[in-house]
């Protein structure tokens, strides 16, 4: 009798299920399709939310290779124009480098010059202001001659030769005057003698030694310079007489 039952059952619930599924074919059925546009606009969408870029033609080619050729042309000109100004700043650099090496050769001469003649000059006050003892001690021994006392001459000769020995040791000479042919450099011509032995323009005395410190005179020579005898006849005679 349990059998009986469950299989009534069994057949309610196929019956109702079966009604339902042919409802909803029916329902499915009425749905109308989609047109052949309305299918391809999903496509047509996707495409686009996707970023697929446009197939291009052959237009777009042409023109994307101009605006390449001319994007490197302009390169190729920028690149000219730096490396030119790139240049010519560095030539402006080399001549200034080479000017201050120049410059720099001319100031190491300068400043060595400048040391030696420090070096060589540096005593040359003290050394002017000895020449006049020197002056005083010859001056001495000349008018000392043919006296009675000549331990005194002698101790002012020798006095006299170590200070010239002092001098010599320091680069300091003695400029030769008498017999030289006159020379302004180094000469001083306090006066002119008649002379018939010398020659013309030549030193016949001296009245002071000059002396030079190296190459430098630090006092020229007094002298008196010889002229002819017929140069001074002519010129006495061509004075006009007193009387």
């Amino acid at each position: 009798m349990e059998k009986s039952g469950d299989l009534n059952k069994l057949n309610t619930f196929s019956g109702n299920d079966l009604n339902d599924f042919n409802n909803a074919t029916s329902i499915e059925a009425d749905t109308p399709h989609e047109t052949g546009e309305d299918q391809n606009e999903p496509t047509e969408k996707m495409s686009e939310e996707s970023g697929a870029m446009p197939i291009e033609t052959d237009d777009t080619s042409d023109t994307s290779k101009q605006n390449v050729a001319s994007v490197v042309e302009a390169a190729e000109v920028f690149v000219e124009d730096e490396l030119s100004k790139a240049e010519t700043e560095l030539n402006a650099l080399n001549d200034k480098h080479l000017r201050l090496v120049a410059e720099f050769e001319n100031y190491k001469r300068r400043v060595a010059r400048d040391r030696e003649d420090l070096r060589k000059y540096a005593n040359e006050g003290l050394i002017s202001d000895l020449l006049s003892i020197i002056d005083h001690l010859e001056m001495a021994v000349k008018h000392s001659q043919g006296e009675a006392n000549d331990n005194v001459v002698q101790g002012v000769e020798l006095t006299l030769k170590e200070f010239e020995k002092i001098l010599d040791k320091n680069g300091v000479k003695a400029i030769s005057a008498i017999g030289e042919e006159f020379d302004p450099n180094v000469h001083h011509a306090m006066a002119q003698i008649a002379s018939s032995d010398a020659e013309e323009n030549s030193v016949v005395e001296e009245f002071r030694k000059g002396y030079m410190l190296n190459e430098k005179v630090i006092r020229p020579a007094m002298v008196a310079v010889a002229k002819p005898i017929e140069k001074a006849e002519k010129a006495e005679n061509d004075q006009p007489n007193s009387t």
